[in-house]
């Protein structure tokens, strides 16, 4: 019985065949690939939710977004519904300033597809620009 337990008689270490140069290409292909597809959905994630307002909105109706405009490259005047009552604040880096509380609702018309009456292409701001 002591043949059982014998070391087997190859002389020699075992060697892994190391891959082609084929296998190495396809591997580093493969690994590209999979970065760019996680990549490619982690933008797709920001970019959803940077368009989907009221992402991870949690107050119900009591605090809302009436309207915004940008007053400079970091600035924009924020006109909020909390409650009942309507209050006008300034956004800046780093500051919230409530600028003014409203007496009377204001309303805001939905969005439509049609241009506001006093905005204006930017062909026609060129063509104005250019003076003709």
């Amino acid at each position: 019985m002591s043949h059982l337990f014998a070391a087997p008689h190859a002389a020699g270490p075992i060697v892994a065949a190391a891959p082609g140069p084929g296998q190495a290409a396809g591997g580093v292909v493969s690994v590209t690939l999979a970065l760019a597809l996680v990549l490619a959905a982690i933008f797709a994630f920001a970019w959803l939710a940077r368009r989907v307002r009221g992402f991870g909105n949690r107050s119900g109706d009591a605090l809302d977004v009436i309207a915004e405009m940008p007053l400079g490259p970091k600035e924009r005047a924020v006109l909020l519904k909390v409650g009942t009552e309507q209050i006008l604040v300034g956004v800046a880096p780093g500051r919230l300033s409530a600028l003014h509380v409203l007496r009377e609702p204001v309303e805001i018309p939905k969005a439509s597809t049609a241009a506001a009456p006093g905005a204006m292409s930017f062909a026609a701001l060129l063509k104005r620009s250019l003076g003709k």
